[in-house]
C-alpha cells in the first residue's frame, strides 16, 4: 500500500536516517521555519483575499506550483536517482511540515480559528454552546486534514482520501453551523460567516484537487 518512492518516511531508510543527529535546538529552528512559512502563507492569503485565483496566486508567491498534476510531486522522489542521500553531509531536510498542502491547510485554519476565538471572548453576545460547537468543528476538520496530508506524505493515497473525506464532512458541518445561526443573536456571527465562507470553500478546493490526484495515482498502480 505504501509508495516506496514517497519523499516521506521510507520503510527501508530508518538506519540511514539514524545517522542524522540533530539537537533540540536544531529541531526548534526547523519548526520555527515551518511556523514562519505558515505565517507567510497567511499573510499572502489575506493580501489576496479578494482575488478570484488567490489559491494559485498564493502558491506562486510561496514558490509552489499548486496545479493538480503537481500536488503530489512534493512527496515523490526522482525514480532515476542512483544514490541514497548522505546524511553525514549538509542536506535539505524534508518532513511533512514542508508539504504545501500541510502549510496551506494549517494557515487557513489559523485564521479561521483565531477570528472565532475573538468572538468567543464575548459570551454576552453569543451563546457558549454555539461558540464551543463551531470551534470543535473547526478543530476536528483541521485534525482530519492534517492526518490526510501525513498519509499523503507516506504515499498511502487511499488512506489520505479517507481522511480528506472526513475533513470535508467536518467542513460541511462548520458551514451548516454558520448558515443556521440566527441573526437575532448577534451581528458578530454574520460578520464571521462573511469572513469564513470563502476560506472554507478554498480549503475544499485544495483538498478536492489533492483527492483527485490521489485517485489518479491509485489507478495508475
Amino acid at each position: 500500500m505504501t509508495n516506496q518512492d514517497s519523499d516521506g518516511l521510507f520503510d527501508n531508510d530508518w538506519e540511514e536516517r539514524r545517522e542524522l543527529s540533530w539537537t533540540e535546538a536544531d529541531w526548534e529552528g526547523y519548526l520555527a521555519e515551518h511556523e514562519n512559512s505558515v505565517r507567510d502563507y497567511l499573510k499572502h492569503y489575506e493580501q489576496l483575499s479578494e482575488a478570484p485565483d488567490r489559491v494559485d496566486e498564493v502558491a506562486r508567491r510561496m514558490g509552489w506550483d499548486m496545479q493538480a498534476e503537481d500536488l503530489l510531486a512534493e512527496t515523490e522522489t526522482d525514480a532515476d536517482a542512483e544514490e541514497a542521500p548522505d546524511f553525514e553531509e549538509d542536506f535539505d531536510l524534508y518532513t511533512v511540515h514542508r508539504n504545501p498542502v500541510h502549510i496551506a491547510t494549517k494557515a487557513i485554519y489559523v485564521g479561521l480559528i483565531a477570528n472565532w476565538e475573538r468572538i468567543a471572548a464575548h459570551p454576552e453576545h453569543i451563546h457558549p454552546a454555539q461558540t464551543i460547537g463551531l470551534l470543535g468543528s473547526l478543530y476536528r476538520g483541521r485534525e482530519h486534514a492534517l492526518q490526510a496530508v501525513q498519509s499523503l506524505d507516506m504515499g498511502d493515497y487511499a488512506l489520505a482520501i479517507c481522511f480528506f473525506k472526513r475533513a470535508l464532512r467536518e467542513l460541511n458541518d462548520t458551514l451548516a453551523r454558520l448558515t443556521s445561526a440566527t441573526e437575532s443573536e448577534t451581528g458578530l456571527v454574520a460578520r464571521y460567516r462573511e469572513f469564513a465562507l470563502p476560506r472554507l470553500f478554498d480549503l475544499r478546493e485544495i483538498w478536492l484537487r489533492v483527492m483527485a490526484e490521489c485517485r489518479a495515482a491509485e489507478e495508475g498502480r
